[in-house]
């Protein structure tokens, strides 16, 4: 069984929408009974980030497994498929936020490593230290 993402035109070019993600086989599919074969892209649950993981075992779950990764990411519901690079990304979450070559959206500042929480301050467009109180 795969899973397969039906896409919708944006109204920008070669940018589609993702509205629904099934588990099908490609007979499902091609016969026409979700609609046309040509809205639904194929899509894999165990690539993240460009990388394809381990589903389960042998290897741990998670684990990066040297797998084709397939289009980026597994699509969701509100995901862009990118036709020319071939990709599913999550929408952007803060518009200062850029997409990296692996699909994926970074922060103008890196997200700090010293053990405390932190929340994305647009305003800013900075980390800020999450608080009790």
């Amino acid at each position: 069984m795969s899973y397969f993402a039906k896409i919708q035109p944006t109204g920008l070019a070669n940018k589609y929408l993702v509205t629904e993600v099934i588990s099908a086989d490609q007979e499902f599919i091609s016969s026409g009974v979700v609609g046309s074969p040509a809205d639904w892209v194929q899509t894999s649950y165990n690539t993240h980030g460009n990388v394809h993981y381990a589903p389960s075992p042998p290897a741990e779950p998670g684990t990066p497994d040297g797998g084709i990764a397939l289009r980026g990411n597994y699509a969701g519901i509100g995901y862009t498929y990118d036709v020319p690079n071939d990709v599913f990304y999550a929408p952007q979450p803060y518009p200062s936020w850029t997409l990296d070559e692996n699909a994926q959206w970074q922060p103008p500042v890196p997200y700090p490593t010293d053990g405390v929480m932190y929340a994305w301050d647009e305003e800013t467009t900075d980390w800020k230290a999450i608080t009790n109180g």
